[in-house]
């Protein structure tokens, strides 16, 4: 059984554990039941209604959240002369495009927090999977980070603007950050609203039922927040 502090058992109380809030309501209490002294992130939690053991109901994508997620973001791009060029024009902190530089990563050297490639690097990029995947590094197609070498330059832009991959896990929960507890409550609605639009014009095509069965809030070590699903779900509609 989890212990708690006093902190986080004072939050709770401020919660109704049986209630379900409006995203305007929910907003408001993450932020006012926060417990770290440092800047804790807000996290979505969708509970869906699919089963992620069929191919048809699989979800993965991106989306661009409008306010950014409040940290810098340290791009590394696996690229080779005009892909490279693009990439440091862009920003990237990282080029990998030389026998010393993939050694580097093999070895561990992994100072960025999202990784870029263009397909003609990826049999090179595919080698270094034990290293690059289990920190969620491996570029993939359907995450837009494999990108030919004239969309190098938007990638970098979108990943340190706020690109966040969301994708149904084994437990068919999908997690995602969208901010900061030092995030306005119009910007953490924004990026929620971005993020709920994003995630049902994605349904797959075997999904039955209830796509969306559960959403919850909740920041770094603070209590979860239950969020009305139906009002989450139309809030582009009530905008």
């Amino acid at each position: 059984m989890a212990f708690h502090g006093k902190k986080y058992k004072n939050a709770l109380e401020k919660i109704d554990r049986d209630s379900y809030y409006t995203p305007e309501e929910a907003v408001k209490l993450v932020k006012e039941t926060s417990t770290t002294k440092f800047d804790s992130t807000v996290e979505v939690h969708l509970r869906m209604g699919l089963d992620p053991r069929q191919a048809d109901q699989q979800l993965r994508d991106v989306v661009v959240l409008p306010h950014g997620l409040g940290k810098t973001v340290r791009v590394a791009v696996f690229a080779n002369g005009e892909g490279a060029a693009n990439a440091r024009a862009a920003g990237a902190e990282v080029i990998i495009d030389d026998d010393e530089s993939f050694k580097a990563v093999q070895n561990g050297n992994l100072d960025f927090d999202v990784a870029i490639s263009t397909p003609e690097l990826m049999g090179q990029v595919g080698r270094l999977g034990r290293v690059l995947g289990p920190r969620g590094l491996m570029p993939n197609p359907k995450a837009g980070t494999v990108v030919p070498n004239e969309d190098i330059a938007k990638a970098v832009q979108e990943a340190k603007a706020g690109r966040v991959e969301y994708r149904l896990d084994k437990t068919a929960n999908v997690h995602v950050q969208i901010g900061k507890v030092s995030f306005t409550d119009e910007q953490l609605l924004g990026n929620l609203s971005v993020l709920m639009e994003a995630v049902l014009k994605s349904r797959p095509s075997g999904a039955k039922g209830h796509y969306i069965r559960k959403v919850t809030l909740a920041s770094t070590m603070g209590p979860g927040v239950h969020v009305d699903a139906h009002a989450a779900q139309t809030m582009n509609s009530a905008e």
